[in-house]
């Protein structure tokens, strides 16, 4: 795949499932994701992408500071609702991460490895997300204020260009590389940057 350079460079999140163990699906049920993975889960790559991925990767840091993080042993809760803005592509990229889903999601074996009702939406928290360990009931709220990332001012008279299809392909070549050049900022430069991915135990 030609993905950009970058996100090759961006953060590897390294989780541990028991079920992936159980199941014989990844020695001793470790699993490495990577930006990639999070892009192909959306189809697209955006500073909303990103910033779910770097909140999940912080609050699993935060949650688990000397093991691996524990895929499907953490409930995650969204201070909007469901259809509010981009809260869909936030959990979506964090249900790839933490197995946390809604009913939706898997039923478990013998009573184990239920990742149900994990993931909801409409919490009163003072933050975006709120990330709790399901053994310990230890919590961490984290927040991307991605305001204090701005992009490139070209962007704003380049997107409805490209979005109405009258740009030419120079503009569209620059629209997009000014895109994701705001995305490996992010990414690359700001990752554990705590002015820009906020987390509150």
């Amino acid at each position: 795949m030609n993905f950009p350079e970058f996100f090759e460079s961006a953060p590897r999140i390294t989780v541990r499932d028991p079920l992936a163990r159980f199941l014989g699906a990844a020695e001793d049920g470790i699993i490495e994701y990577t930006y990639s993975d999070a892009v192909k889960l959306a189809g697209h790559s955006c500073p909303t992408v990103a910033s779910a991925y770097l909140m999940t990767r912080a609050a699993m840091r935060a949650l688990y500071p000397a093991a691996f993080p524990e895929r499907g042993g953490i409930r995650v809760e969204l201070r909007d609702d469901r259809l509010t803005g981009v809260a869909g592509v936030v959990a979506n990229v964090v249900s790839l991460l933490t197995g946390a889903s809604n009913d939706t999601g898997f039923k478990g074996i013998a009573g184990r490895f239920d990742r149900r009702c994990l993931l909801s939406f409409g919490a009163d928290i003072p933050g975006q997300l709120r990330f709790t360990r399901q053994d310990t009931g230890t919590a961490a709220i984290v927040s991307a204020r991605l305001e204090r990332l701005p992009g490139d001012a070209r962007i704003t008279s380049l997107m409805p260009r490209c979005v109405a299809g009258t740009a030419t392909a120079g503009q569209t070549a620059q629209f997009q590389s000014l895109w994701q050049d705001r995305v490996r900022t992010l990414l690359v430069e700001h990752a554990d940057d705590p002015e820009i991915i906020v987390v509150q135990h």
